[in-house]
């Protein structure tokens, strides 16, 4: 299949640049895998889509404040997007800087902070906090990774809104933005209807929001992230098919991170990175239904959802998304895609 495949007309104003004030005030575009057919509800409405006996999977990760500003000591700009944290205070980041810096140079943040530059690692640099944890310099001078296609600064609200409330293991550098239109309460009443949870983790890299330049989408190599899908969750799910219910995926993050650890054709426990690229004609091994957000033009997101509910059926949805104005990408409305 052609990447070109997977394009469709966007209006810029339907990109939404901040966050409704409730995070369950979200739309809620229904979507029937076997059928196409297309509702429209309110995300607050989603305990009547699902009943006792189900098990939504969340991803748990964490947005670690990436982005950083500071100057090499020529005095040159650099701006930081940390893409993946790693042992003892040293990460991977993307630079933006006029000339690169050399293996052995400093770069000082706006704050006062210093970063040694340890070199390359593929595209990425390899840098160290050599005076303090890594953790504490990001939370005290770094700033919300917002999405290239939300044109504003981030703001001190970005902090708590660009997170899911079930937030929990520190790594992400991009939000699993399915999980934003839940809050304490609505999580509490699905608990108590008999809708079961379970947490996976990916990190989500700023991988995700580059495009497919590959004219052929079998030819697009994924970024790598890592993933743990733990026994817990494995033998949640094994109790869900047991029982009747659906596996529930919040968000292409636990899309990915569970049919990663299924990839050798039953769910296992799973540790480590994943490349898994999901495509029409992809196998689904691990879920029943998904929720997630309206994804880019041309994106393996799209793609992703594409191969779960079928490209023809997907592009019709958001055509009708687009008449029907919602608001698109980080911070706007929401898909159910499953059958009753």
């Amino acid at each position: 299949m052609k990447t070109s495949d997977f394009t469709f007309e966007l209006p810029q104003a339907l990109i939404a640049q901040h966050p409704l004030a409730d995070r369950t005030a979200s739309r809620l575009l229904c979507l029937g895998r076997s059928n196409g057919a297309v509702t429209h509800r309110q995300f607050a409405d989603l305990p009547e889509l699902l009943r006792a006996g189900d098990l939504l999977v969340f991803n748990d990760t964490r947005v670690i404040p990436a982005r950083l500003h500071g100057h090499k000591a020529s005095g040159g700009r650099v701006e930081i997007l940390v893409e993946r944290l790693l042992p003892d205070d040293r990460c991977l980041a993307q630079l933006r800087v006029s000339k690169k810096p050399a293996a052995g140079s400093h770069i000082t943040l706006d704050g006062g902070s210093n970063l040694e530059v340890l070199g390359r690692e593929d595209s990425f640099f390899l840098l160290h906090s050599p005076d303090e944890p890594l953790s504490a310099l990001l939370e005290r001078e770094g700033h919300m990774p917002l999405p290239p296609y939300i044109e504003r600064e981030d703001s001190e609200a970005d902090r708590e809104r660009y997170q899911t409330v079930y937030a929990n293991k520190p790594g992400a550098v991009a939000a699993p933005t399915a999980g934003l239109h839940f809050d304490d309460a609505l999580l509490a009443r699905l608990d108590d209807m008999g809708v079961r949870q379970a947490h996976v983790t990916l990190h989500v890299g700023a991988g995700t929001f580059q495009p497919v330049r590959a004219e052929r989408i079998e030819d697009h190599t994924m970024h790598a992230e890592h993933i743990e899908v733990p026994e817990a969750v494995v033998d949640a799910i094994a109790r869900t098919r047991a029982r009747g219910g659906r596996v529930i995926a919040v968000g292409t993050t636990s899309v990915r991170s569970l049919e990663t650890a299924a990839a050798g054709g039953e769910l296992a426990p799973f540790s480590g990175d994943s490349r898994i690229f999901i495509y029409p004609g992809f196998e689904f091994r691990a879920i029943d239904a998904m929720i997630t957000n309206f994804h880019l033009p041309e994106s393996t997101l799209l793609m992703l959802v594409s191969a779960f509910a079928g490209r023809n059926a997907v592009l019709a949805a958001y055509e009708e998304a687009v008449r029907e104005r919602y608001r698109f990408f980080s911070y706007g409305d929401a898909m159910f895609i499953g059958d009753a």
